[in-house]
């Protein structure tokens, strides 16, 4: 069986979805793979300014 790794935000790395020590919801800590044909992309850097 093949499990990603996953990180909180309050810095744990683990293989569930939810957090064991804070109750949070974990993250992929990798980037998208970047793609020339990505046809989203513009939108997802919109809403990343919007975030900050």
């Amino acid at each position: 069986m093949k499990a990603k790794m996953r990180k909180c935000t309050c810095g744990i790395y683990t293989l569930k979805k939810i957090c064991p020590s804070c109750g949070n919801e974990t993250k992929n800590p990798l980037p998208p793979r970047f793609s020339p044909a990505d046809r989203y992309g513009k939108y997802r850097r919109q809403m990343k300014k919007k975030e900050v």
